[in-house]
């Protein structure tokens, strides 16, 4: 990954809205309607493309393509990964149930939303088996960046932890949590090697690292918390096997909703389980309120000589290394 040698390197972290018809057709398409692909293909074309000139235009050095081909940035991966069925029950928020107000603002902001309630729960042995589409993603990057002038110094590409993935899509058939996390790892290594043998710098989504904590684990007392996130960074180190750690960039964060999050875990119980991930760069969202104070936590618990940082929210500066996650329109 490149540093911040001779100026300060901008960058961001990863999904950019696709615009409302897009949005729509990739919700439309999630929900097993009939839609027209080949619409959807010239769209996400068109998409790119606009993000790419987009983030040009802002100044972003490190670019993606705004995951504009996924219906949601990980809820896109039981059209690729077979196993799963049925439907997910996973829990509300306690903002969503202690605050009815705020609960209902929310709701009709979002009208036409991708499945991150009720999505499919896995029922079956996990494979992967749509490996064209990756592929094609990547592809399809590539080329087009490649017309963007004066070019990026950079390209990185989103993908999503197993475990986002496993508190998502719960868990209906392995024996145990842990074997469920496993197989989750071992599929989506497909991915992540895919992404860096293209090229390009991988970036890991991780919420589940600190988001999880209000949602799936809100019973979990902090100690156990801090386990389950260490469980997690287990089983992203074996999906990262043989993947340079310096071509892996993490992202955590406690949730991008517009609410108070007057229940979420601090930095600090955290951040010594986040060291111990195979990555190169941390990217740690502060900029808002709940979080502006954490640099203290950094302060307490020095860097790793492995990592850079990246800290703050949808623009985001390079500091000494790197890492960089917005949520686009169909999240």
């Amino acid at each position: 990954m490149h540093r911040s040698v001779d100026r300060i390197l901008i960058t961001h972290v990863g999904s950019l809205p696709r615009g409302q018809e897009l949005n729509d057709l990739l919700i439309a398409d999630e929900a097993g309607e009939k839609v027209d692909k080949a619409k959807i293909a010239d769209m996400v074309e068109k998409r790119v493309t606009h993000v790419l000139e987009k983030q040009r235009a802002a100044g972003v050095d490190v670019a993606n393509d705004g995951e504009q081909g996924r219906v949601g940035f990980q809820t896109y991966v039981p059209q690729r990964m077979a196993g799963f069925g049925g439907e997910s029950k996973r829990p509300y928020g306690q903002e969503w149930i202690r605050f009815p107000l705020f609960a209902q603002k929310f709701m009709s902001r979002l009208p036409k939303t991708s499945k991150v309630l009720g999505c499919p729960e896995c029922v079956g042995e996990l494979k992967y088996q749509d490996k064209g589409a990756v592929q094609n993603e990547l592809s399809r990057f590539r080329r087009l960046a490649a017309a963007v002038k004066p070019p990026f110094t950079e390209l990185f590409f989103a993908e999503p932890s197993p475990g986002i993935i496993a508190t998502t899509m719960l868990n209906a058939h392995y024996a145990s949590y842990e074997a469920y996390l496993d197989a989750i790892a071992r599929e989506m290594s497909y991915e992540y090697k895919a992404v860096v043998d293209a090229g390009f710098v991988l970036q890991i989504d991780a919420p589940d690292l600190a988001m999880e904590r209000v949602l799936l684990f809100q019973d979990k007392t902090e100690k156990e918390y801090v386990g389950i996130v260490e469980q997690h960074i287990a089983a992203l180190n074996k999906a990262l096997t043989g993947i340079p750690r310096d071509r892996v960039r993490l992202h955590i964060c406690w949730g991008n909703w517009e609410g108070p999050h007057i229940f979420d875990i601090g930095l600090e119980p955290l951040l010594l389980a986040f060291y111990k991930a195979n990555v190169g760069g941390l990217s740690i969202e502060f900029a808002n309120a709940r979080r502006q104070h954490e640099y203290a936590a950094l302060r307490k618990h020095k860097f790793p000589r492995q990592y850079g940082a990246l800290t703050g929210r949808h623009r985001h500066q390079e500091q000494r290394g790197r890492a960089s996650r917005g949520r686009g329109a169909a999240h």
